[in-house]
């Protein structure tokens, strides 16, 4: 501690050793002037730059003012101004000053004050104001700081020796002008050996080869020391971190040389049958790897990379058979995708595994030896004629017997050996092709069932014999000449033929000597009517036939007779039968036109008669019951007394109802309206006990009751029991409605056969009219 404050006194001295010696030349100075001041006549401050350390505690004199026109008679009194009056002082008697607190120079290293003198006894100034400088020393009181923390820095691995890192720097508030406060050097506390420093610079650098896969960050410690690091000296440190960055010096490895996988034989193509994983100590796009097949020459398997997990995604490409091959073996390589140059040179950036994959077996439906089937049999072939045979097998381990079914049509059956045979007979003019569907099941599992399609096609054989393409309205003019081409034939074939009809047309040998046309075959499936004779005679022969036989070329050739009917017309002088045919047409037209009108006129008359009797009815309704008139309601009084309840049964003698009669005769039940009629009519049919009343209550009670319309609160039932006592019959109201219902219904069923007469003449006009 003691050797501590000597130096710091020695030191102090050390700086103030040329300020002492400036005041002593000051005080000779002084002296001097003294003695010549009787002959002077300026007169003015006298002072030099004043000079104080800082950091000192203790009240510091700086310096001493003094003014020319002192004496020592102690009546000047010196001021300080403002400026600087918080930091300093000045003994208004001596002119000494004083720092009155601790400076600071990193602060404020110079301070500008401004002093007065003032003569005590007249209380004016001596001297004008005036400036005087105070400077203030340094010393070493700052340590070096880096100011631009925290440091990071990236270098990539396996750099070599010297390779620059990052540059650190220090500053260091102390004046850099004073000894040696300010000059620094760089230390390396901790990174040994990897790194150093340059000690003026503070760059750092590599000193070693460094591997990230060992170690892939690095704290690195650096000190800073002022005064060249003399002692005394002050330092500071900082951390930087270090990162090495990753290099594609390492390749993909399989930690596995084998990998098992299996697959069902029944999996579609794209199935996923396994991973693989090679692991690479980079990181990054340098980790990124790609997965090859190797070897495998069925192209039967594909392999995809995962990008997110880098995984090998083993791909079925193709189905696969378990009766055909059940393993396969194959190697995958694995590389990098990113690789550099230099790298690739230096080592080998691949490895290899191998893969085996084991087909299971699986049970499968049965497969048909073809694609499908296309069969053929001639038409009009009896029933259980073979069309053909299909085959199916099936290709498992267990050889599963096979059962055929067939859809598609019901003209065929198919046995168990899979022949197919007809089960009607075939018409090719019906239908020439069959698409049908045979199912292959096996016996030992139901489940696996296959199908085919199988094509049936109908030979055509010559069943059919020409017979006219049309039919064919002839006319023939009474005045037509001999050889007149009155009409000209074709013949159409059903049949379908190898190679194109050919029709051959003939006059029947019975109508071929008396015959009033002849028949003139062209040769091209077509033949003409010619007249055979001059004029004919409408009234005597209005129609002619011709009997005309058409044979066709089919193996064996077929004929047939077919009848031309001519008519026979009055051309009048254009002899032209275009005539006839336009006034058959306008005769049709009229007849249809008269037809149509007759039918409208019966459906309006029918419907006025239907409205005529409604009305009526309707008319007879408001007779039988009129409206009430106002004389009705003079008669009517009007009594608010409330029943006794059963205490009343006595005013009404219910044995009234009970008087024995002839019973009536029960109606029989005709239709369905009857069924509108009440109850009450079968109550008129009984005897008079009191059973017959007691059923009629009940009855209509249980009808009350089981009537899902009736609302469930209370309401008025009508008894209609009209009792068996009077000899008029039935007075009641329903009897005649009933009656007039059965009457309109009965009405209506007599218009039935008029509306089925209406409806087959409009018919038969609409069918005409087409």
């Amino acid at each position: 501690m003691n050797s501590c404050f000597l130096k710091h006194w020695i030191l102090v001295i050390l700086l103030l050793w040329p300020f002492l010696k400036v005041t002593e030349n000051f005080q000779a100075r002084k002296t001097q002037r003294s003695a010549s001041s009787i002959g002077r006549a300026k007169r003015g401050w006298v002072w030099n730059q004043f000079a104080v350390p800082e950091e000192m505690d203790t009240r510091q004199h700086v310096g001493r003012l003094i003014s020319e026109l002192d004496n020592g008679n102690r009546t000047f009194q010196y001021k300080l101004l403002e400026t600087g009056a918080g930091s300093f002082s000045i003994d208004e008697r001596t002119g000494d000053i004083f720092a009155i607190r601790k400076l600071n120079r990193e602060e404020q290293s110079l301070y500008i004050l401004r002093a007065q003198v003032i003569d005590s006894t007249t209380g004016k100034a001596v001297e004008p104001e005036s400036e005087f400088v105070i400077r203030v020393l340094d010393i070493n009181d700052n340590e070096p700081k880096f100011l631009d923390e925290p440091y990071e820095a990236t270098v990539p691995e396996m750099s070599p020796e010297g390779t620059f890192v990052i540059k650190v720097t220090a500053n260091d508030a102390d004046d850099p002008t004073t000894g040696y406060y300010a000059r620094i050097l760089y230390n390396l506390v901790q990174g040994q050996p990897y790194f150093s420093v340059e000690p003026t610079t503070g760059v750092i650098r590599i000193s070693s080869k460094m591997d990230r896969e060992l170690q892939d960050t690095y704290c690195v410690i650096i000190q800073a020391r002022d005064m060249l690091g003399q002692p005394g000296a002050l330092s500071g440190t900082t951390t930087v971190s270090i990162i090495l960055s990753d290099i594609n010096d390492n390749k993909p490895i399989f930690k596995e040389s084998f990998y098992r996988f299996s697959v069902l034989e029944s999996a579609p193509s794209g199935t996923s049958i396994g991973k693989i994983m090679a692991y690479d100590d980079d990181i990054g796009e340098n980790a990124e790897m790609e997965y090859i097949i190797e070897e495998d020459d069925s192209q039967t398997f594909d392999i995809i990379t995962d990008n997110e997990t880098q995984e090998g995604i083993i791909i079925l490409k193709k189905k696969v058979d378990f009766e055909h091959q059940s393993h396969y073996g194959f190697r995958v390589k694995v590389k990098n995708c990113h690789v550099d140059e230099e790298l690739a040179s230096a080592h080998v950036n691949s490895s290899s595994t191998y893969i085996k994959v084991q087909v299971e077996d699986e049970d499968e439906p049965p497969v048909f030896l073809l694609p499908y089937y296309v069969f053929g049999i001639p038409e009009e072939k009896p029933y259980g004629s073979i069309v053909g045979t299909v085959s199916a097998i099936d290709m498992d381990r267990k050889q599963s017997p096979i059962r055929y079914s067939l859809t598609g049509s019901k003209l065929f059956d198919i046995n168990d050996n899979g022949t197919i045979i007809t089960t009607n007979v075939l018409d090719r003019e019906v239908s020439a092709w069959f698409n049908l569907s045979v199912l292959a099941t096996e016996t030992y599992n139901v489940q696996q069932i296959s199908s085919i399609p199988v094509y049936v096609q109908v030979f055509n054989i010559n069943d059919h014999a020409p017979e006219f393409y049309q039919y064919y309205e002839t006319y023939v003019c009474e005045n037509a000449e001999f050889g007149e081409i009155i009409q000209t034939i074709s013949a159409i074939d059903r049949d379908e033929s190898i190679e194109h009809h050919h029709f051959y047309f003939n006059h029947s040998v019975e109508d071929r000597n008396n015959s009033s046309f002849i028949l003139r075959d062209n040769q091209d499936n077509t033949a003409v009517i010619l007249t055979n004779r001059m004029g004919f005679s409408l009234k005597d022969e209005p129609v002619l036939s011709m009997i005309i036989l058409i044979s066709d070329n089919g193996i064996p050739s077929l004929t047939s007779t077919n009848t031309l009917t001519i008519q026979v017309c009055d051309c009048g002088e254009s002899a032209s039968t275009e005539m006839c045919t336009k006034r058959g047409l306008l005769l049709i037209m009229r007849f249809k036109t008269e037809v149509i009108i007759a039918i409208l006129v019966c459906i309006m008359v029918i419907f006025g008669f239907i409205f005529l009797m409604l009305a009526m009815k309707q008319r007879r309704n408001q007779i039988l019951f009129p409206k009430k008139s106002e004389e009705f309601g003079e008669n009517i009084f009007c009594y608010d007394d409330e029943g006794g309840g059963e205490e009343d049964s006595e005013a009404f003698d219910i044995s009234e109802l009970r008087s024995s009669i002839i019973m009536r005769e029960r109606k029989p039940r005709k239709r369905k309206s009857m069924e509108i009629r009440s109850l009450y009519r079968q109550s008129l049919l009984v005897g008079p006990e009191s059973a017959v009343f007691r059923q009629f209550i009940l009855e209509k009670l249980e009808e009350a009751n089981t009537d899902p319309c009736a609302p469930p609160f209370d309401s008025l039932q009508t008894f209609a029991f009209e009792g068996t006592g009077s000899s008029a019959g039935s007075l009641s109201s329903l009897e005649s409605i009933v009656t007039d219902q059965e009457d309109n219904i009965d009405y209506l069923n007599d218009l039935g056969p008029h509306f089925k007469r209406l409806a087959y003449m409009f018919g038969s006009a609409m069918q005409l009219n087409n």
